[in-house]
């Protein structure tokens, strides 16, 4: 186990997302999913997304989530980035409350985090997500809504 801690930062104003509940959920990742490992967690805006989704995916747009694997194994697993705009606008496409968008978008990236990849892992990473997802008592994931 890890002397890191999982964090949770919110960098923008989060209306309808509990700052408690979902570093509770984060915990509860770190303890189920990661087995112990560390992560740190980003509440950010579309701007910041942007710029490092231009920076180290070289892809000029915002994103939902975005995963940085640590560089050392030393029991921290790296840091996500979510977009609360994007997870706003996602959760009333999809009729959820946008507590609940965040933390399929936390989840997701966790899964990155841990190696997972679904643009080449023949379905490992979506059935991962899809046990998960229930085990948590999320709604559907990405990658499912992906194939929709």
């Amino acid at each position: 186990m890890s002397s890191e801690q999982t964090t949770v930062l919110f960098r923008v104003p989060a209306s309808g997302v509990s700052r408690r509940s979902a570093r509770r959920f984060a915990a509860r990742l770190e303890s189920e999913v990661a087995r112990g490992g560390a992560f740190g967690c980003l509440i950010t805006s579309d701007a910041e997304l942007r710029r490092l989704n231009r920076r180290f995916r070289k892809q000029d747009h915002p994103t939902d989530v975005l995963s940085f694997p640590a560089a050392k194994a030393n029991g921290f697993l790296g840091d996500i980035a979510i977009s609360y705009p994007r997870a706003k606008e996602q959760a009333a496409e999809y009729g959820l409350a946008v507590q609940q968008e965040i933390e399929i978008l936390m989840l997701h990236g966790l899964l990155h985090l841990l190696g997972m990849d679904h643009e080449k892992d023949r379905g490992q990473m979506a059935r991962a997500e899809k046990k998960w997802r229930a085990a948590l008592g999320l709604p559907s994931s990405l990658i499912e809504r992906g194939r929709a």
